[in-house]
């Protein structure tokens, strides 16, 4: 995993001193080598800064540049099937000079185009300059994995265009986009291909681009989709959980491979414990466990970790990890560029620092939640359907403006605003942050008026996701992996390992599970009666020890709501310092008063804490 850059200049060549100061802002993704490289015509730089786990020698540095000299990529990210897909491409006359996966893309690229998407199984984000011949002009080829794990940031104008890994490496005006903030102050993220300043897009997951030098036309499109949910008549659960622990051991066995010590992040729970197991199946080696330990703590999970470890006899280690505080945002400072609200970020960047003492590689349980009905919103939800079924729609609407008015962190207040549209729908309507009523509260008169009926969007934008499913699940399982998984989860994930230039690889998200998760598991088989993940426990009654408690729902979180009452109103104004002028700090002084006050407002302070870290840091380092 790196960190990748690139620019493009239409008009004349491009400025070589932003590219090495934007190189050196993604230095803590890639330590073990730096490398650029301009075109003839001076018009293009690419740049990579690499951090090696696949043939460690020089043979595999980047940009690297095609054997016929016409193309040129910079990658971030792994290929798994790169072995596989090597096979294919030497019968086809490719020769190879190095053993990585950089050279299998560029090869793959020369020989199927655009094509070659279809082929990989990995997490990446690429960039290849094709330098074009005979009527082929020289382009510029991007693209972004299925789920998104790996990001792409870039701006485009009609002279110019650029990408990196990280917001914090681009040049931008630093003006807010309006609407991108309304998005992250309803949903704590900012989603698909908005970004928080202006002038900036990030490519969507599953999509790819391509810019053609000569004419300067930019097209981004979609290569991929989830299929719709057509389950094999017939099938049982057995059948299916069989098939469902195949495609694991197999997404396990590929992200095992590497050139540098990999370990598994084992917290105890049931997706990293699975995790854990296929790996003890697949590997002829003995597997490095990691856990971290929270002495004293109601969320140390190190004794259900413990008993999967020596379940499986996996050479075991548990990292003690100081209690974390928001204190330690003074050290994440400097990397945060376009914020999340996630305050879950901050142990996992402490995990991953102690994780990263032992090994470079580790896999984690990311994605096991969308792909098997994992979370509390769908077995609730049901619940409240069949509670509440017979209350007419607009009832429910009507008590949820009326509790929409009351003050924000009041007990009770988000339960009944989230019934909205109804019961099934309250993932949407019920975010933890700043649901519609409380943002005309926040935002100033001027932004109100410049939003309009875009004001709602953000619900919209989950609302769209929410109605391709066939049913309640499924559709619910749609919206959570088209929005919190990508623009969240993997997020987080992204840059709190990054930042100790650790690679985390997520078996759960290979493209052949998901396919199959979203395609041939019927919803009964995922949620049902109030028992979630019952594919999952079927897994696990077969390959984890009979005694541990697969029934646990235990998120990695801190007591963000407590913290911030220890703070009191002059820290946290102070924290606030620098948040856009849209924002109404009366109506913030009042949300710090509220929660000193009793009220639940952890996650929103938390949430316009990161956003005036992010105003902070418009300039970089």
């Amino acid at each position: 995993m790196c960190g990748i850059l690139g620019a493009v200049n239409l008009r004349g060549p491009v400025v070589r001193g932003g590219i090495e100061r934007g190189l050196r802002r993604l230095s803590h993704r890639g330590p073990d080598g730096t490398g650029t490289w301009y075109s003839g015509c001076g018009r293009v730089g690419l740049a990579h800064s690499r951090l090696a786990v696949l043939d460690l020698s020089n043979a595999a540095d980047q940009p690297m540049i095609g054997g016929d000299g016409r193309h040129v990529i910079v990658f971030n990210g792994e290929i798994y099937n790169f072995r596989d897909l090597r096979q294919e491409l030497e019968a086809e006359g490719c020769r190879f000079t190095s053993s990585g996966d950089t050279e299998v893309i560029l090869a793959a690229y020369k020989v199927w185009g655009e094509h070659c998407l279809q082929r990989l199984n990995g997490m990446f984000a690429f960039a290849i300059y094709d330098r074009g011949a005979g009527d082929d002009s020289a382009s510029v080829f991007f693209a972004r994995d299925r789920a998104g794990e790996k990001p792409f940031y870039y701006a485009s104008t009609s002279s110019a265009f650029h990408f990196a890994s990280e917001l914090k490496a681009l040049d931008h005006s630093g003006q807010v986009d309006l609407q991108a903030l309304n998005f992250y102050l309803a949903l704590g993220y900012v989603p698909a291909d908005l970004c928080l300043f202006e002038g900036v897009r990030k490519l969507p997951p599953a999509h790819c681009g391509r810019l053609d030098l000569k004419t300067g036309a930019l097209t981004v499109r979609r290569y991929w989709s989830l299929p719709t949910n057509t389950p094999t008549d017939g099938r049982g659960g057995a059948e299916l959980a069989a098939m469902a622990g195949d495609l694991i051991k197999d997404s396990v066995r590929l992200r095992l491979v590497a050139d540098v010590p990999v370990g598994i992040l084992l917290s105890g729970g049931l997706d990293s414990s699975l995790v854990a197991a296929a790996a003890a199946q697949v590997s002829a080696s003995p597997i490095e466990t990691f856990t971290i330990s929270l002495p004293g703590s109601s969320l140390d999970e190190a004794e259900h970790a413990q008993k999967v470890a020596s379940y499986f006899g996996t050479r075991h280690h548990v990292l003690p990890l100081d209690k974390p505080s928001l204190g330690h945002l003074d050290q994440l400072a400097l990397f945060i560029d376009e914020p999340i609200a996630d305050s879950s970020i901050l142990p996992a960047w402490l995990v991953f620092g102690l994780a990263r003492k032992q090994v470079t590689v580790a896999l984690g349980g990311d994605g096991g939640d969308e792909l098997f009905g994992g979370y509390l919103d769908y077995t609730n939800s049901l619940a409240d359907a069949r509670r509440w079924g017979w209350v007419p729609t607009e009832v429910l609407g009507a008590m949820a403006a009326v509790a929409g008015q009351l003050p924000a962190g009041l007990h009770g207040r988000n339960r009944l605003a989230s019934l909205r549209k109804g019961p099934l729908r309250q993932m949407i309507w019920g975010r933890p942050y700043f649901d519609t009523q409380l943002r005309q509260r926040v935002f100033a008169s001027q932004a109100l008026a410049a939003l309009g009926a875009g004001l709602d969007a953000p619900e919209l934008f989950l609302s769209s996701l929410f109605d391709q499913g066939k049913d309640p699940v499924d559709s619910m399982s749609r919206a959570h992996f088209g929005s919190i998984l990508p623009d969240d989860f993997l997020v987080k994930v992204d840059r709190a390992s990054m930042m100790h230039s650790l690679e985390v690889r997520a078996p759960f998200l290979d493209h052949r599970l998901i396919e199959f998760a979203f395609g041939e598991v019927p919803s009964g088989w995922k949620v049902q009666d109030g028992e979630s993940r019952r594919l999952q426990r079927m897994l696990a009654r077969q390959w984890l020890p009979p005694d541990l408690d697969v029934k646990r729902k235990q998120g990695f979180s801190i007591p963000i709501n407590e913290w911030l009452r220890n703070e009191g109103e002059q820290v946290l104004m102070a924290r606030m310092e620098g948040l856009p002028a849209v924002i109404d700090m009366t109506e913030v002084r009042s949300l710090v008063r509220g929660h000193l006050a009793g009220r639940t407002n952890g996650g929103r302070l938390f949430a316009l804490i990161m956003l005036a870290l992010a105003m902070r840091n418009v300039d970089g380092p």
